[in-house]
């Protein structure tokens, strides 16, 4: 017995076997929904409106224009495809809408990445003119001067103290005793030329220091092994952040500083709480350093010096003076008026001095620090001890230290600038 399989007609009259497929009912899409335009008006927007706490308008009363249908629009699928490009309205509301749409917990622009690039000067005042500068992490700021101390041994001052306590002693007794002074006087021929030498070294201490640097062989890099202390010497240039100077803007450089220094008479204005009278004080000082690299004279390698991120620098880079005002010259430049007031620094009557120093791209300079190798990468990094000149004895010094990296460069920047 054989079973007839059911066939059916196409409406093309072709003979297809099966049943004819029942039409389903189709379900109404997005786009066939008479949808009201808003134009990107928050405020017309019904239930987003109601988000972020805005007066939504009554739509029923509003009389609103219709938003043509998908079908005048060849390229539109959907209802999103149509124009966005209202203005969004800014709100108090504790959700405020970005014009891109993003919905964020703060006010626009109060991330940290709003106006600020790593190395780059920030200049964030207020509207009475005052100016912060300041640059990243990436940059050290340094202190007013380096330091430069010399080292006794302990046992050695110890021992040169208890002798002096004593010769004081007998010879106090003995001059009440007997009334002579001659243990005094012996006492005295001791004690005063190490007195004078301890001001001698405070005085000549630091151009000891310049002398064993400039003295000092240099290196040469092919041949520095990993944790050797070397000098290098050669051009500089710029790492991926070049420093600005305040004052005169010379660009691309290694380390800037400004210093305004102000004289105080008998009864002026100090600049500092120990300023002295009669000297020169530090009022402001400004003082960068960052990562940079040395191209190496004798073996024409190059490495990376590690100055920034809050290294130990002592930098000797001896500033010039760009503008001195006196009793006589009261003139006060634009530029410097303008200086004075991005800083809030008063421009009374005083007596100033403007210093700045910097390394420009391209200067020769002298290095001294630790070498280290790294995945093929050489560097120069600061020392983690004390940096000693020794005795001196021909300069009757005592053994000077400094702590970071020694860096010097030449009194003329500008004439052995070597372009790169």
């Amino acid at each position: 017995m054989t079973t007839r399989i059911p066939s059916h007609q196409l409406s093309s009259g072709l003979y297809v076997s099966g049943r004819p497929e029942q039409l389903k009912e189709r379900q109404p899409t997005m786009a066939s929904r008479a949808v009201p335009y808003t134009g990107g008006d928050v405020k017309k927007s019904g239930e987003l409106g109601k988000m972020f706490d805005i007066q939504v308008t009554d739509q029923a009363n509003t009389k609103l224009p219709s938003r043509p249908s998908s079908s005048s629009q060849p390229n539109s699928g959907s209802v999103r495809s149509g124009s966005n490009s209202g203005p969004v309205k800014k709100t108090s509301g504790p959700l405020p809408l970005q014009p891109t749409g993003l919905i964020t917990s703060g006010p626009i622009g109060s991330g940290p990445l709003s106006n600020r690039r790593s190395g780059q000067l920030d200049y964030s005042g207020s509207g009475s003119g005052s100016v912060k500068a300041g640059y990243g992490s990436a940059v050290t700021s340094l202190g007013e001067d380096v330091k430069v101390g010399f080292r006794v041994s302990r046992a050695v001052a110890w021992v040169v103290m208890v002798v002096v306590a004593m010769g004081v002693m007998v010879g106090a007794f003995l001059m009440v005793a007997v009334k002579k002074a001659v243990v005094l006087v012996a006492v005295a021929a001791v004690v005063g030329p190490l007195f004078i030498g301890m001001i001698w070294n405070c005085v000549w201490g630091r151009r000891g220091l310049l002398g064993f640097v400039k003295k000092y062989p240099d290196t040469e890099l092919r041949g520095a092994i990993d944790g050797q202390y070397v000098k290098v010497t050669g051009v500089v240039t710029c790492g991926s952040i070049p420093l600005e100077s305040s004052y005169q803007r010379v660009p691309r450089c290694v380390y800037v500083s400004t210093e305004l220094h102000e004289y105080k008479g008998c009864g002026g204005k100090p600049a500092n709480p120990k300023h002295r009278c009669f000297s020169w004080g530090s009022r402001h000082l400004e003082k960068y350093v960052s990562d940079f690299y040395i191209s190496d004279f004798q073996s024409g390698l190059r490495a990376l010096v590690k100055a920034g991120y809050g290294a130990k620098v002592a930098p000797f880079v001896k500033p010039a003076t760009v503008v001195n005002i006196t009793k006589g010259n009261r003139d006060l430049s634009p530029s410097f008026l303008r200086w004075l007031a991005d800083r809030n620094l008063s421009s009374d009557d005083r007596i100033m001095r403007l210093k700045e120093g910097y390394i420009k791209e391209g200067s020769t300079v002298s290095v001294m620090g630790v070498v280290r190798r790294h995945d093929n990468v050489l560097m120069i990094v600061p020392s983690t001890e004390p940096v000693s000149t020794g005795c001196q004895w021909s300069r009757c010094l005592l053994p000077t230290y400094v702590e970071g990296l020694i860096l010097t460069c030449d009194d003329n920047q500008d004439g052995d600038v070597v372009p790169v």
